[in-house]
């Protein structure tokens, strides 16, 4: 359940649903699975698993979610081939070549017979809303996947005023300065992993991994105009992860202060163990989040 992805998103509006109130509006848009010539389902499902059916699952005022999605599998090669097959078999029969539509005819029919056949496979997208703090957290390694998890909600409320957070500070070129000056906030360390592109229009794009980011050969790259577009950083000794041009954060990990607090809990089972990693990574993400925005100059309200 520990996040290891933070796509950030900033309520511009107070979230005054209660968690009760919130399962209520979840429930119009239950997960089911896909149909059979259905390409895709996507709906709320337990954040604990089966175990639970709550769609909420609430700790000192945080609210978990989760959406799951299912989708059919249908190799876009086998699909292609067989459309070609068919197209070759279609046009020997009537001694001419099809029309563009006639050939997507055939495709779409085609991939109407093979979608109750095909294999399907699920996945679940995780998000938070911390009502205190005016933030919405969604565990998702890409903007597509967050936007997915946005549009499910903003279906189930009807609205939802959300916007991705900014900051005033572009965070590339505060990035770029730490890596310039060798120097970076008390309690951010750097460590040995960033990405470097460079702003003119080919855009070409250095990738270090395991590499001493105070090396020469890294300034060289910066001086020349590159920017840091991503780094790894830790954080206060607590966490440790990569972050990017658009402050969406990457392989997450919480580092052992934080497991220890995780260890030093003793539960009875899962769905306690849930309730209490989760109780540990909200709060500990409440007292983060802020300061990410700090380094970057603060929040851009505009």
């Amino acid at each position: 359940m520990w996040f290891k992805n933070l796509s950030i998103f900033r309520l511009t509006e107070h979230f005054a649903l209660s968690s009760a109130e919130l399962e209520l509006k979840l429930e119009s848009l239950l997960f089911r699975p896909c149909g059979n010539h259905e390409e895709f389902t996507f709906g709320w499902t337990s954040p604990i698993g089966k175990s639970s059916g709550q769609l909420v699952h609430s700790a000192n005022g945080f609210m978990m979610l989760c959406g799951k999605k299912e989708e059919r599998v249908l190799p876009a090669a086998v699909v292609n081939e067989l459309v070609q097959e068919k197209i070759l078999e279609t046009e020997d029969q009537h001694g001419r070549k099809l029309s563009k539509k006639e050939r997507a005819t055939i495709k779409d029919e085609l991939i109407f017979e093979l979608l109750p056949k095909a294999f399907t496979f699920s996945r679940k997208i995780y998000a938070y809303i911390d009502p205190t703090g005016s933030w919405l957290i969604v565990d998702a390694a890409s903007a597509k996947a967050a936007e997915d998890l946005l549009s499910l909600l903003r279906k189930s409320l009807g609205s939802l005023p959300v916007i991705p957070i900014k900051t005033l500070e572009k965070p590339s070129a505060i990035m770029t300065q730490w890596l310039l000056s060798n120097q970076a906030p008390d309690d951010v360390t750097v460590e040995d992993e960033c990405e470097l592109r460079s702003p003119d229009e080919e855009g070409g794009i250095i990738r270090c991994k395991r590499h001493d980011l105070a090396l020469p050969e890294i300034k060289n790259h910066l001086d020349a105009g590159k920017e840091v577009i991503k780094l790894a950083i830790s954080w206060a000794d607590r966490l440790s992860f990569i972050i990017d041009e658009n402050l969406s954060v990457k392989r997450l990990r919480f580092l052992d202060l934080i497991q220890q607090q995780v260890a030093d809990i003793e539960t009875d089972n899962s769905a306690e163990q849930f309730d209490a990693d989760f109780s540990i990574m909200s709060m500990e993400l409440a007292n983060f989040l802020p300061r990410l925005v700090e380094l970057f100059g603060g929040e851009n309200k505009a």
